[in-house]
């Protein structure tokens, strides 16, 4: 891998393509329905089991402003270590298939256009140009505002004291 160069894990979500950088990905899961939390946001599925810790568990097409979608054999849970300013939050980010780890060249990666995308643009941190189409980078930290990431973190139970 070239100096300039950042490993991706890519998935989908519908037939768009995302990325997260594979530094913050911990581990990717087959699907499990999350055991629910009552009154959380839309998008908070619950919490997911991960090696003995509950982890709380998004729906990224709902976070992204796309419909939400029934899970297949194909859907996964990339669980994710989102460094904040105080803390590491651990999540899980339910995807509707895996693809690969990719690397990107600062060069490929381009800013994130500001019209006719169908997803809620502040969570993109650019987009790379591919020969079938567009992988969008998904920033991963501004997917939840302080309070929403606070919150998550009275969620994320089952930690070793």
């Amino acid at each position: 891998m070239a100096a300039d160069e950042t490993q991706y894990v890519t998935f989908s979500l519908g037939d768009e393509v995302f990325a997260a950088p594979v530094t913050l990905v911990r581990e990717i899961l087959d699907y499990q329905a999350p055991f629910k939390i009552p009154n959380g946001p839309a998008y908070l599925l619950g919490l997911t089991d991960v090696r003995g810790r509950g982890v709380p568990t998004m729906d990224l097409r709902m976070r992204l402003g796309m419909a939400p979608a029934k899970p297949t054999d194909n859907t996964r849970i990339l669980v994710v270590d989102i460094p904040l300013e105080d803390r590491v939050l651990s999540l899980g980010l339910v995807t509707d298939r895996v693809f690969e780890v990719a690397p990107f060249g600062r060069d490929q990666i381009e800013t994130a256009p500001d019209i006719g995308v169908r997803w809620r643009s502040e969570y993109i941190s650019g987009v790379v140009r591919r020969e079938d189409g567009f992988v969008v980078l998904v920033d991963l930290a501004r997917l939840l505002s302080s309070n929403e990431a606070a919150a998550l973190a009275t969620a994320d139970i089952g930690h070793a004291a």
